[in-house]
């Protein structure tokens, strides 16, 4: 016959929050082991994308790494990915560009 696995904690339903394994332990022992959800990576502040060279963690354990696994060494490291970057830095180039050539204008007037 088989053996019955009942819930360990108090919440008797199959939602998200209560995924479980079964899992045999050394005594020979059918149980359940709770399931943690999965992560979503960090995502681009602007175009919504996952940035690459961020790990993907629960908050709590992000508070537990290093500096350097929760940013990339750039400008804007942990919240923007490079092409936002590069587009900001451009755009920024552009509109100074464009003051100068203004400024240029107005002098020849």
């Amino acid at each position: 016959m088989v053996q019955r696995v009942t819930y360990r904690r108090r919440l008797s339903y199959n939602t998200r929050s209560n995924r479980v394994k079964i899992v045999k332990t050394p005594g020979a022992k059918l149980v359940y082991q709770y399931q943690k959800k999965p992560v979503k990576g960090a995502r681009c502040g602007d175009c919504g994308n996952t940035l690459s060279g961020i790990k993907a963690l629960r908050a709590r354990e992000f508070a537990n790494i290093s500096k350097t696994k929760k940013t990339v060494n750039r400008a804007y490291g942990g919240s923007r990915c490079g092409l936002c970057v590069r587009n900001r830095v451009v755009r920024a180039f552009l509109i100074e560009e464009q003051k100068i050539v203004k400024r240029v204008l107005k002098a020849q007037k």
